[in-house]
């Protein structure tokens, strides 16, 4: 049977969990074990294929899917599907789709991974939209007035064995996202006679309405795309379909408290662009993937997402990410970045920002420039050095690789969904926390841990040479930025002013 191709032989198996609280108790990040440890994985060579459906009857029921094939059941891996529920735990600050409806420049973009240690591999989907306020191409008349724009609906992935595979449209009107909360799709190909969705739907509804397109959440996440042709620099894969499930272990913050946006609570606000937040610092993924020919299904697999929004992306940036680690006692989750970016003005200046964020045991240790400093050294490529202080600890980590990595694209102003920046996902990492000792010293060591699966990256412009920065905020930024501001508590009493996204 084609890769390509769903067979329903049998109807699928479903298995009800009586609630939603039931099934969350079983999310507890302190009575789960290490990512790297509780991975089960099985890799088959495609030669059927299985559908995977569930069927939730109401918001409190949530099932698992298991699939059939010609010859019996074979995919053993039961993604469990649950509908988004309000005011869910570990929601971060501006996890919602930021766009107001107006015509000036913008993008958003949304970013997930799932690693599978025991094959040292990693899948990286990539959406974004751009200019959502004209859903097709722009005609002359319109160039003549809002100047020229680039549309569109873009999905990426940077898959197993570093291909690759791109699917873009010029026109958005099937894009939706909740303005409020991590959950997004699109229809790229809808099925004949069949309204594309425009909120989240369960699994098997939406696989009536759509052939080829998307829809995730911060619990789920499925799709099938097609390569569209435009990717001849790079090994490219001719289609992609996935679903599995996904339970949230770190946001950005301390677990059991509130969560944080990432660049502080002016993120609230259309400065300082492009923003940027970690939605899941790290999760637990169940489910497969059919990538090349090969279906992947794995179990509590180490991942993560992330999404940025705004005019354009940084003049130039760096980032690492990681969350399969040797040598800790417990879930360990990194994200770091910097980029140049443009300050509001009439004039063209920039400025370095960068931050560290490490999660661990529960406790999560930041690094920005409004509660401290952060120092990096970033090669054009293989090499990254990154290195932060604040009032009570001290980090330092080294990425290197010896892959060439991947040309992705991003949203930009003067090419629209163009190559930008080069990614790999086999880094070499060492990570080490310490105590800040009373003359700013190192003190005790908290963390010492390696990968050898880093997702690492540089993108924009133009790198030359080795870029050194350091990053600190001005005296009256860091005081504002320190302040305990409560963006979501403010805008409740006003829930009509609450910006999109927040």
């Amino acid at each position: 049977m084609d890769i390509n191709t769903y067979s329903l032989c049998r109807p699928p198996v479903y298995q009800q969990v009586e609630s939603y609280s039931n099934f969350r108790a079983s999310w507890n990040p302190r009575l789960i074990g290490s990512p790297c440890r509780s991975l089960n994985l099985r890799l088959r060579r495609s030669s059927q294929i299985f559908a995977l459906d569930s069927i939730p009857t109401s918001e409190d029921q949530i099932y698992s899917a298991k699939g059939s094939g010609e010859t019996g059941s074979l995919g053993s891996v039961n993604p469990i599907y649950v509908p988004t529920p309000s005011n869910r735990e570990l929601r971060t600050p501006h996890s919602g789709y930021h766009f107001d409806g107006s015509t000036r420049y913008f993008f958003e973009g949304w970013y997930f991974k799932v690693s599978i240690p025991e094959r040292k591999q990693s899948f990286c989907f990539m959406y974004s939209v751009e200019n959502p306020a004209f859903r097709k191409k722009l005609g002359t008349l319109e160039e003549l007035q809002y100047g020229p724009r680039f549309t569109g609906v873009g999905a990426q992935i940077l898959g197993a064995d570093d291909k690759y595979i791109c699917q873009f449209s010029e026109e958005s009107s099937n894009f939706w996202g909740c303005r409020h909360e991590l959950v997004l799709g699109n229809t790229f190909v809808g099925k004949k006679d069949a309204q594309p969705p425009n909120k989240e739907v369960p699994p098997e509804e939406f696989s009536r309405r759509v052939i080829e397109g998307f829809q995730v959440t911060p619990l789920w996440h499925q799709g099938f795309i097609c390569d569209d042709g435009r990717s001849d620099y790079v090994d490219t894969v001719k289609t992609a379909r996935w679903e599995y499930s996904t339970r949230p272990i770190y946001g950005w913050g301390n677990v059991g408290s509130k969560q944080k946006s990432t660049a502080g609570w002016l993120a609230a606000f259309p400065v300082f662009e492009p923003h940027w937040q970690i939605c899941m610092a790290g999760g637990l993924s169940t489910g497969w993937i059919e990538w090349d020919g090969e279906r992947y299904e794995f179990e509590n697999a180490p991942s993560y997402s992330e999404k940025n929004w705004g005019g354009a992306f940084p003049r130039k940036w760096f980032w690492v990410q990681c969350n399969v680690f040797e040598g800790a006692d417990g879930e360990v989750a990194l994200t770091t970045a910097g980029g140049l970016r443009q300050i509001p003005g009439l004039t063209e200046v920039f400025e370095n920002a960068a931050l560290v964020g490490v999660h661990y045991g529960g406790t999560f240790y930041e690094f920005v420039p409004w509660n401290g400093v952060v120092s990096w050294e970033i090669n054009q490529w293989g090499y990254w050095y990154i290195s932060g202080e604040n009032e009570s600890h001290l980090v330092e980590l080294v990425a290197t690789t010896k892959d060439p990595g991947t040309t992705l694209r991003a949203p930009t102003k003067e090419a629209g969904l163009a190559p930008a920046c080069k990614d790999a996902c086999s880094g070499a990492l060492k990570l080490r926390i310490w105590k800040r000792t009373f003359n700013g010293g190192k003190g005790k060591m908290i963390l010492d841990v390696t990968s050898d699966m880093a997702a690492v990256e540089v993108g924009g412009g133009p790198w030359f040479n080795t870029w050194k920065g350091k990053t600190a905020a001005p005296e009256l930024v860091r005081r504002a930025l320190q302040l305990p501001v409560d963006e979501e508590a403010i805008f409740g009493l006003a829930p009509f002013m609450k910006p999109p996204g927040l």
